[in-house]
């Protein structure tokens, strides 16, 4: 059997384990729409146009949350494509599964008990154990995975701790250049409590408003997953997303529609979590993958 042809198949088996493991637990699986005419105007995300003004979705997030706030659902899951545009590299391909699941009443710490019962779920299903290697390296997913504040991140593999007012630019790179690479030597763990700046869609802390509810999840270099306690405030999210829209037109980006339907539906949503979780990039450290193209059908330098 080829290589390409096992990894295929090890990547159905994934996608068929977590299935089974949200419908188990009572989730709605969903399918919203591939195309939008309002993507999020998140200033390092860009959206791939189409036709007629419409945009392939870069995240199914304002879509399944608009469903959830106009019907009711309460604990649902979407597994399918995404699309980024200029998105290229050995973790990256403009088109890749995402998975994302929301749950009523859940907050981003519940987030990060669920990742470790889905993964632990999907490796029992593919009769693995719970420690496997990457790239040479042993990355145990036996529960629980390590928890660090973005602080405490920072302090440990930096050298400073971030403050408010946050200096991004200084953030950014240090992120990138020493905090991923210390948490690659870690094992699986998250990483929660962002600055303020770095909220995107989430709600800030009650007790210390500097940080957001987010948590991302890495294990093995990668950056896994990334979820909230979700913004339910329209009025606050419409901030957010003219700052961010500031921020594209500094950056010379196009500026995205403005998302009415998205931001008239959010009264409605009640307090909720979820988790974007890539798929194509879990199935790497499965398949002891070096790049993300090994474990795609075709890539986009082939498709």
């Amino acid at each position: 059997m080829s290589a390409k042809r096992s990894r295929i198949i090890l990547k159905a088996r994934i996608i068929q384990a977590i299935r089974a493991f949200f419908t188990n637990k009572g989730f709605v699986e969903v399918f919203t729409p591939f195309l939008t005419r309002a993507p999020a105007p998140e200033p390092y995300i860009e959206a791939m146009g189409v036709e007629d003004g419409f945009y392939l979705i870069p995240s199914p997030e304002l879509n399944i949350k608009r469903l959830m706030a106009e019907t009711g659902l309460e604990k649902v899951f979407q597994l399918g494509p995404v699309f980024r545009k200029e998105e290229k590299g050995r973790f990256h391909n403009p088109e890749f599964i995402m998975l994302e699941w929301y749950s009523v009443g859940n907050n981003y710490f519940d987030l990060m008990d669920e990742c470790e019962e889905l993964i632990g779920f999907v490796l029992e299903s593919l009769g693995m154990n719970r420690a496997i290697e990457y790239r040479g390296k042993q990355v145990d997913f036996t529960p629980p995975f390590k928890r660090l504040t973005v602080k405490e991140a920072f302090s440990r593999f930096a050298g400073w701790t971030p403050s408010s007012p946050l200096d991004e630019e200084k953030f950014d790179l240090d992120f990138v250049e020493k905090v991923e690479v210390g948490l690659a030597s870690m094992g699986p763990a998250f990483v929660y409590d962002w600055p303020r700046e770095r909220a995107s869609l989430s709600r800030l802390k009650e007790d210390d408003p500097t940080v957001a509810e987010r948590v991302e999840l890495y294990a093995g270099g990668l950056e896994l997953g990334n979820g909230f306690s979700e913004l339910t405030d329209p009025g606050l999210q419409a901030e957010r997303f003219k700052v961010m829209i500031e921020e594209r037109q500094k950056m010379g980006k196009r500026v995205y529609p403005w998302p009415k339907d998205f931001l008239e539906s959010l009264s409605k949503l009640q307090p909720c979590a979820g988790m974007a979780f890539g798929v194509d990039r879990f199935t790497m450290l499965i398949a002891n993958a070096e790049t993300i193209d090994e474990v795609l059908p075709f890539s986009i330098d082939n498709a």
